[in-house]
């Protein structure tokens, strides 16, 4: 299928500043989105923690970027992983996400994180982190949303993390959440989802320090 988010005959996303270059586009997205995510870390979007508030946090980050910001997407995507040797994580069918979210969400409100250890918290908490970033909801975007979101919902109840740990391993936290997503329906169950849970813990575990 033809992906209607990218210039013909391009890999770059289409976009509101009308840059064609992908790297290009890459950097000017990382300067907007760091600006919009410390714009968020210091006055946060007020919500429920539900579907609505995940879309609106991705349309805070992405709104000067992307006309479809805070958006679902509406194909179907693959991104090869170095994680998995060239291999996809399978992605939510674009009919299901809404339904996939919100399924996740629910189970993380139905947790009385307050009764946990912290071993317990950071196994748990990661699982669902992987869940839902499995979804991967939008067309771009998803990894910075998902982990802001996830660390506002860890500091709402009670087990905030050291933000500046994913900031600063950006790309060991990409490849964690790819090691701990790695179910296939044809290969069956690769995942590894230790590194997510020992990093989850460890941010915890700094945050209490």
């Amino acid at each position: 299928m033809k992906d209607p988010y990218l210039y013909p005959n391009s890999d770059t996303l289409k976009n509101l500043l009308g840059v064609t270059n992908e790297n290009d586009l890459n950097h000017i997205e990382a300067d907007y989105t760091s600006l919009r995510i410390k714009e968020h870390l210091d006055t946060p979007i007020s919500g429920f923690f539900d579907f609505d508030h995940l879309c609106r946090m991705h349309f805070q980050f992405f709104q000067d970027i992307y006309d479809w910001a805070g958006k679902i997407r509406i194909i179907n995507i693959e991104k090869p992983e170095d994680a998995l040797s060239g291999l996809s994580v399978e992605y939510t069918d674009v009919f299901d996400i809404v339904r996939h979210v919100e399924s996740v969400l629910s189970k993380m409100k139905s947790v009385s994180w307050n009764s946990f250890s912290i071993d317990d918290k950071a196994i748990t908490f990661s699982g669902h982190m992987a869940e839902l970033w499995k979804v991967h909801p939008f067309r771009e975007g998803n990894t910075r949303t998902i982990v802001t979101f996830c660390c506002d919902y860890a500091y709402e109840h009670g087990f905030p993390l050291n933000r500046d740990l994913f900031k600063d391993n950006s790309v060991y936290v990409r490849r964690a959440l790819v090691a701990a997503s790695a179910y296939f329906k044809d290969l069956g169950d690769k995942r590894k989802p230790e590194f997510l849970e020992n990093f989850i813990k460890d941010a915890i575990q700094r945050k209490q320090v």
